[in-house]
């Protein structure tokens, strides 16, 4: 099992950047794959990016491709979101994410629904 802590949100301008870190306890996380997702008002929670155990493979939404950047630490048991140019479009409660299936694992997942464990989330205000 593990436990997931999310940090680094805030209230930025547009344009600005973040970095949003994950401090997860328990078990290695090189165990698990994992993920970032986030939800805004009366939306439901989106995927975001991915990453696999090693940091090889990452996928990310169209919507942030190119713009945010997802990171693992192992050893330290952190992963990391870095968001660049942000937008009042990505203004939403960030959460990470870990799953422990094998496909998870080697190639990371971007249903919500694969996943076993979340933090509780880390708010991302963007003002224009």
């Amino acid at each position: 099992q593990v436990q997931l802590v999310e940090s680094g949100g805030g209230l930025v301008q547009a344009g600005d950047s973040l970095r949003l870190s994950c401090a997860a306890s328990g078990r290695t996380i090189s165990n698990y794959g994992m993920g970032w997702f986030r939800q805004a008002p009366g939306k439901e929670r989106e995927f975001v990016a991915t990453i696999n155990w090693s940091g090889g493979t990452t996928l990310y939404a169209d919507s942030v491709q190119g713009r945010f950047t997802i990171t693992r630490d192992n050893a330290k048991k952190m992963l990391y979101l870095q968001m660049n140019s942000l937008n009042p479009e990505d203004t939403a409660v960030y959460y990470c994410a870990a799953d422990g299936t094998i496909a998870s694992v080697i190639r990371g997942a971007t249903r919500s629904a694969t996943y076993d464990y979340w933090g509780q989330g880390t708010q991302v205000t963007v003002s224009s």
